[in-house]
């Protein structure tokens, strides 16, 4: 089997530079138009970008989203990401710590706090390995690193294309009830580009469950990433299900419906216009990772911070253009929801 940091390596590799978008699915953000507002008796300067998540203040409803650690280059990556979230009041989540549990020298590639000391960070771990160890593990596993909250990520369909995926997918439910009143820090069910269905976020807002970030289908395909990895019939597999998932502003507002106290919404986020089409469909923070790791890639940590800055330009800009002083207004402007969007939410409408 191969060792879990090449793997990481890999995945850094195919993320910044490898064909591992979507093909034909797309996040059908481009189905959300927001209502132009010619007159929003706002300035520029008095939108109000700022909002409370999981305990902490952020300058923006923005997320560094989880990208990478268990690797050499993920600590580098890593800190340049989360110094620029704290200067930023952004939060910034964590790839799997599962490479630190089989190999705690990997311990370091996740240690951000020494540079970003109160950026609201978000620790993650697979429910398949969730299930396999107890909630004080798991505990210790977000303490030694100083998470605020800590992201399961559910990633059925990245494992079986994965040639040294898992292939047990049982007693996820029970897992999440078990950490939702034995860990002492909140939960985030997440998924991994492929979506979470009304039907999921029902099952899991009946646990107890409180915040959820969709990670939708239209940006990469980690089913994509584990195909370049695979051989033979995983790779003829993985080409079958790349195009597989939840559309990511479908899943926002599916999700969205259920009463959930934070909705991240990642997969395929590219803009601060995307951020505010998944606002008004009810997300509370947009997340974007692959578009900021190609930056860092590209120019280093000042061109992170400049397609960030650009972010958040679009989406104070995106707020004052349809009269949103806040998000709170941002979710009632009027909107119109066209093509692919619409038949998803015909056969899925909202909950009365």
């Amino acid at each position: 089997m191969p060792d879990i940091s090449n793997r990481k390596g890999d995945h850094i590799d195919l993320a910044v530079s490898g064909d591992v978008g979507f093909h034909n699915t797309t996040t059908l953000f481009e189905c959300v138009r927001l209502v132009h507002n010619a007159l929003p008796e706002l300035s520029y300067d008095e939108v109000q970008l700022g909002t409370s998540v999981l305990g902490k203040r952020l300058s923006a409803p923005i997320l560094i989203a989880a990208m990478t650690g268990g690797a050499e280059r993920a600590e580098k990556i890593n800190c340049e990401l989360a110094e620029i979230a704290e200067e930023r009041g952004y939060a910034f989540g964590l790839g799997s710590q599962r490479a630190m549990l089989k190999n705690p020298a990997l311990r370091s590639s996740y240690d951000v706090r020494r540079v970003a000391p109160s950026v609201l960070l978000l620790g993650n771990i697979g429910i398949v390995q969730a299930t396999q160890m107890s909630s004080a593990e798991l505990q210790d596993m977000v303490g030694s690193i100083g998470a605020d909250a800590l992201c399961v990520h559910l990633n059925p369909a990245m494992e079986l294309v994965q040639p040294e995926g898992d292939r047990d997918f049982r007693d996820g439910l029970t897992t999440l009830a078990r950490l939702t009143a034995e860990l002492g820090h909140p939960i985030i069910v997440k998924e991994t580009g492929c979506g979470i269905s009304a039907e999921v976020a029902q099952k899991i807002r009946a646990l107890g469950v409180a915040h959820v970030d969709v990670s939708g289908a239209g940006g990469t395909s980690w089913v994509a990433v584990e195909t370049h990895r695979a051989k033979e019939d995983q790779k003829e597999l993985g080409q079958a299900f790349w195009e597989w998932g939840i559309p990511t502003a479908a899943s926002v507002a599916l999700v969205g419906q259920h009463g959930f106290a934070t909705v991240f919404a990642t997969g395929g986020v590219q803009s601060g216009l995307d951020i505010a089409k998944a606002i008004a469909l009810g997300a509370n923070v947009g997340g974007i990772a692959r578009p900021v790791l190609q930056a860092l890639a590209q120019a280093g940590p000042p061109g992170a911070r400049r397609f960030l800055e650009r972010t958040e330009q679009q989406l104070r800009t995106a707020f004052l253009l349809t009269g949103a002083r806040n998000a709170q207004q941002l979710r009632r402007v009027p909107r119109v929801i066209v093509g692919e969007l619409e038949r998803w939410l015909s056969v899925f409408p909202p909950l009365t």
